[in-house]
């Protein structure tokens, strides 16, 4: 992992709905963005922009199944990053 992926996802979770977001995706294999909407007190188009940040910092993946969106946690880039937040 690169300094500069390490940067863009550091900046990611410093947002606590982000690291929340990023929690309970990690909890399950996939989960739904419309899981995510009915779980959480936030609207469409501001998931939609967490979402986005976190997909952006590689930490996550957007797999479309028609209307809907289901977000999984890149494990391998998650463990890279805990690697390295480790050896500060």
């Amino acid at each position: 992992m690169d300094s500069e992926q390490f940067h863009r996802i550091s900046k990611a979770l410093a947002d606590p709905r982000r690291y929340e977001i990023l929690s309970r995706i990690a909890k399950r294999k996939e989960l739904a963005c419309s899981d995510v909407r009915c779980e959480l007190p936030i609207t469409a188009a501001t998931l939609s922009h967490h979402v986005k940040e976190l997909v952006n910092a590689g930490l996550i993946e957007v797999r479309r199944e028609g209307q809907f969106a289901h977000m999984k946690l890149r494990r391998k880039i998650w463990r890279e990053y805990l690697s390295k937040l480790g050896k500060l």
